[in-house]
């Protein structure tokens, strides 16, 4: 990790396919010249959504075209249900019109879900093209930017169509968290907690005590975005495919993806942040059951992503759930299972997560059973 007096840089180390993140305020107005240094004569597609295009697009297009930089917008409609086959055939054919080759980018300005279906597009147009990443959210900026994982969602479940395909680069603007819903910085920050849960207690408990200042913005916002990208950066690179501990990540995502699905993605009952802070308490209250990790370690983590407002339990869903079957259902579709193995990410305290394979499916069910009751 660099600094400068208001920028880190975090490397992601993949060999030729090594790129950097920058975090920083600003960066989206010094975006052109970022890019056109680093690729002179570039062109490229920037994918966008509607809130996103009447806050920040002017600035970038600005930018792009101050450094000669040929650009070619799309903008798409908000929300979950934008990752699907309709929306990537649109991204694609935008591209394919706008006569970019192989060497141009695809721009990826947003949050998680327009970062995913422009990788996917830029993956699979002319067989791969040059991808960057612009992240508007907290949770894109220190995670879905970062790592390759790309795609859209299926009527069995979410992300279960993509592939990997590194961006070139991230450019992590800080300013933009300033004008986030506090309902989307929460769900972003939810994924900052993970890394720390994941294997930095340290970091967990930094955050247990600078957490208002995260949300304040400034040096402390910097740093916490800085090392969440710096945890996944070194797991990305020692597994890029998740073939082993990379699968660490999805810690709290396998019970929330569950149940993003079972509200139909509805992003006005949960949002992906959302779901994977209940997923983390679930997560720990599991493992408690199982013996494997102490009852007051759920509580301390419960305890830290309520003070921030974050929902951690299923009851705090509204409108319900379907029942604890269809859930089950939900859970043997995502991309933890292995040959019909239920594979969970547990833990044996905080920052001290592992993977678990052959967990007891009707362990499983009786735990959500009770769950969904509290």
């Amino acid at each position: 990790m660099t600094h400068t007096e208001t920028r880190e840089t975090v490397r992601v180390e993949l060999g030729e396919r090594s790129y950097d993140i920058i975090i920083g305020p600003g960066l989206i107005a010094e975006a052109g010249a970022d890019i056109a240094s680093r690729n002179p004569g570039i062109r490229c597609a920037v994918i966008t959504d509607r809130n996103v295009a009447a806050a920040h697009l002017d600035a970038l297009l600005a930018s792009l075209a101050a450094h000669g930089v040929e650009a070619a917008p799309l903008v798409l409609e908000p929300g979950e249900k934008t990752k699907r086959f309709e929306e990537l055939i649109r991204v694609c054919d935008h591209v394919l019109g706008a006569r970019l080759e192989r060497g141009d980018a695809v721009v990826a300005l947003g949050g998680g879900v327009i970062g995913d279906l422009s990788g996917f597009a830029a993956g699979i147009v002319r067989r791969g093209m040059g991808f960057i990443q612009i992240p508007t959210s907290l949770l894109a900026q220190v995670d879905s930017s970062v790592g390759g994982k790309t795609g859209i969602n299926s009527v069995h479940g979410k992300n279960l169509i993509g592939v990997f395909h590194q961006p070139d680069l991230v450019l992590a603007d800080t300013n933009v968290l300033d004008t986030l819903p506090i309902r989307e910085f929460r769900a972003g920050y939810a994924e900052v907690a993970k890394y720390g849960l994941i294997d930095r207690p340290d970091f967990f408990a930094w955050l247990e005590k600078n957490w208002r200042d995260v949300f304040a913005g400034g040096p402390a916002r910097i740093h916490a975005i800085a090392t969440g990208c710096q945890a996944k950066a070194s797991v990305v690179a020692a597994d890029e495919r998740e073939s082993g501990s990379r699968a660490l990540l999805n810690f709290g995502h396998t019970f929330g993806h569950a149940l993003e699905a079972a509200t139909d993605y509805d992003g006005a009952r949960l949002v992906h942040g959302e779901g994977v802070a209940i997923g983390m308490v679930l997560a720990h209250e599991f493992s408690a059951r199982m013996n494997l990790a102490s009852p007051d370690d759920a509580a301390r983590v419960e305890r830290h992503l309520r003070d921030v407002g974050l929902p951690t339990r299923m009851s705090d869903i509204e409108g319900g759930l379907p029942q604890t079957d269809i859930l089950m259902k939900h859970i043997a579709q995502d991309k933890k299972v292995r040959r019909g193995a239920l594979t969970f990410i547990l833990t044996r305290g905080v920052g001290q997560c592992f993977v678990s394979d052959n967990v007891p499916g009707d362990e499983v069910f009786r735990f959500l059973e009770e769950k969904r009751a509290t």
